[in-house]
This record gives C-alpha cells, structure tokens and sequence, in this order.
C-alpha cells in the first residue's frame, strides 16, 4: 500500500529512507519514505515492498540473509 502525502515540486530535493521490515526464507520485506530534503514533510509511504530471490530457473531460493550488510562490513575494514 502506498500513501501519497505530499505534493513533489519541479526542483524540490527529496530523500529515500528504507527499513527492512523482516527477512524471509527467499524473501526480503521493506518499508519505504520519501521526504523533501529541506523540508522534512513526508511526500510518500510505502508499507510493503517485497523482494525475492529467484533462482537460474525463476524459482524462489534462500538468500541466507538475516540481517542488514553494510558494504564497509562485506569488504573488510580499509587498512591505509
């Protein structure tokens, strides 16, 4: 479900905040907000995004995800 709240302007600079709301078998659930960046007003909600990890054969497959990666993590801390 999205709600639209707001009216998004020609110039306007907006922010795209998403928070995972669970970790499925083969399935990752997210919620969705954008706001204007100098404003803070919400323009829009999305309560559910669903996505789904497809095999070779479009067939559903574990991910192996259960919680937030953040690439500095996945690569290693930099050594300079």
């Amino acid at each position: 479900v999205a709600d639209r709240i707001a009216v998004m302007y020609d110039g306007d600079i907006i922010e795209i905040g998403i928070d995972v709301i669970k970790f499925g078998n083969s399935s990752i659930t997210l919620k969705c907000e954008a706001r204007n960046i100098m404003t803070r007003e919400t323009i829009i909600t999305i309560d559910t995004i669903t996505m789904v990890n497809l095999d070779a054969n479009g067939k559903p497959a574990p991910h192996n995800k259960t919680q937030i990666e953040f690439i500095k993590n996945r690569l290693g801390e930099r050594q300079d």
